[in-house]
């Protein structure tokens, strides 16, 4: 925890979108259906993870419907991405207002002995209500021994303020190949 000049008190918690913690269904869309995860967060909100043809899309709201609507719902990257089971939930005075999670990148141009994408990693800082949900930062891992710091430096300071649709989605740190591959 921080404590900032005008007495407001910063800190992280954590949640996990592990299957086993979360309603977990079918999309229900065809042939090789992808699946919609609905995962306790803080204070009511859920996590929502959409997962469609190997790519996900992550959203925060009251209930799914909610969360669905928002535009981090829309947000999704071409290769095929995946993100790890803990979410970051960044919080003044216990009301989160970021969340940070760590995404995997499919790099198609980098393959293992097998011919396999390697994944690249990147932390994506994404805003909360009140207003739109949506990407305000990415942070490559692999360019940044601080990304951690370097992600919870963008929740503090460009989340509560930042405009979705608007603003652009902020690179912070040096860029690497898992944001090249994320920032379309």
């Amino acid at each position: 925890m921080v404590l900032h000049s005008n007495a407001e008190t910063i800190g992280s918690s954590y949640t996990s979108t592990a299957p086993k913690d979360c309603r977990v269904r079918s999309a229900g869309n065809g042939v090789d259906d992808g699946t919609i995860r609905v995962c306790p967060g803080k204070i009511g909100l859920i996590v929502l993870i959409a997962e469609d043809d190997l790519r996900e899309t992550v959203s925060v709201g009251r209930n799914r419907l909610g969360a669905s609507k928002e535009p981090a719902a829309q947000t999704w990257f071409g290769p095929f991405n995946s993100t790890t089971n803990t979410v970051e939930w960044r919080a003044a005075n216990g009301r989160p207002y970021a969340i940070i999670q760590r995404w995997h990148i499919a790099d198609n141009a980098d393959q293992d002995k097998d011919g396999r994408p390697i994944a690249k990693q990147m932390l994506a800082v994404t805003r909360l209500a009140p207003g739109p949900v949506c990407h305000v930062a990415y942070v490559d891992v692999q360019a940044n021994p601080d990304a951690n710091e370097l992600a919870r430096k963008a929740a503090d300071e460009l989340a509560r303020n930042f405009k979705c649709g608007k603003d652009a989605v902020k690179i912070l740190g040096n860029s690497g190949r898992g944001v090249e591959l994320a920032h379309r």
